[in-house]
């Protein structure tokens, strides 16, 4: 099966012991596409880069994971975005972001872009995110809007995760309008309570769920962080054991991943929640938002 993610790749710097910055990559959606390609799936990413060396390094590291990045558009005018990351004692992650001039904001208007949306609308599943949403600019979401609905329209699926990050939008009235409109045109919804509340108020996994399939999602599993998650049809799901995570950057990416593709091999939502969750478990146990792979990575 063909997945299509669309999002923004950057450049991560995260420190490492001694007080050194090691270069690396990541970006919520990008990090559930390499999640899906370790898995052996079809991936390919649709974002844009720069022609400058530092993207030609985002591409080789992409493709060296297994990702498709026939569909990553090139912009000789601009860099990648860059974030640097630093965990306190807990795991708990903080960031901080220079992506305001980055190629991937004209991803889906770039000229080569119509090529890539119709070659896109081939796919069985189609993933984006809040985040995604948020650093495109207007002319792309229009078109990644109308290439959601374009994919359901001929049986593929699309999955959207509320990832919603406040500093990334004009106003928090903007970032409603547009989760509401992703919202009314997925087939999987992946909220994350913690967002939920900072958006909209919400108190409660339950609500968030009601308030999804409300406005369109069909499946809806709301992420809890270490309690688990809520699954639509099966009530809480915990993960299979506690840890004590040594970095929770990109659990959330992960446990995406695991989920996504238990349920495109066709296992129920529970099945595929614990799958999630052992992917996530594996990853905060590790360093950075994409650990190198290891003879523990969960299959």
């Amino acid at each position: 099966m063909r997945i299509v993610v669309v999002g923004e790749g950057m450049i991560e710097l995260s420190r490492a012991d001694g007080g050194l910055w090691w270069l690396g990559h990541g970006g919520d959606t990008l990090n559930t596409a390499i999640h899906l390609a370790r898995k052996g799936r079809d991936v390919r990413y649709v974002t844009a880069l720069g022609e400058d060396p530092f993207s030609a390094t985002l591409l080789q590291d992409w493709t060296a994971e297994g990702i498709d990045t026939s569909l990553t558009l090139r912009d000789p005018t601009r860099m990648p975005g860059l974030y640097a990351i630093t965990t306190d004692e807990a795991g708990e992650r903080s960031f901080s972001y220079w992506r305001g001039q980055s190629a991937a904001r004209r991803t889906l208007s770039l000229p080569g872009s119509e090529a890539v949306i119709a070659e896109a609308e081939q796919a069985d599943l189609l993933l984006y995110s809040l985040i995604t949403l948020a650093i495109l600019d207007e002319p792309s979401r229009e078109h990644l809007f109308d290439l959601a609905q374009r994919v359901r329209a001929r049986g593929g699926r699309v999955a959207f995760d509320g990832n919603y990050r406040p500093r990334l939008f004009a106003s928090q009235g903007e970032a409603r309008e547009l989760c509401r409109r992703a919202i009314g045109g997925c087939d999987i919804g992946l909220p994350t309570l913690e967002d939920e509340a900072m958006l909209v108020d919400a108190t409660s996994a339950e609500e968030v769920r009601d308030r999804w399939q409300g406005l369109g999602a069909g499946e809806v599993v709301v992420k809890l962080g270490a309690d688990g998650c809520l699954v639509t049809g099966v009530g809480i799901v915990p993960p299979p054991e506690r840890l004590s995570p040594r970095d929770t950057s990109g659990a959330g990416d992960a446990f995406n991943a695991g989920y996504l593709a238990a349920r495109l091999d066709g296992l129920d939502p529970a099945e595929a929640a614990v799958r999630g969750h052992r992917l996530a478990g594996w990853t905060v146990m590790r360093s950075g938002a994409i650990p190198a792979r290891d003879d523990d990575l969960p299959h």
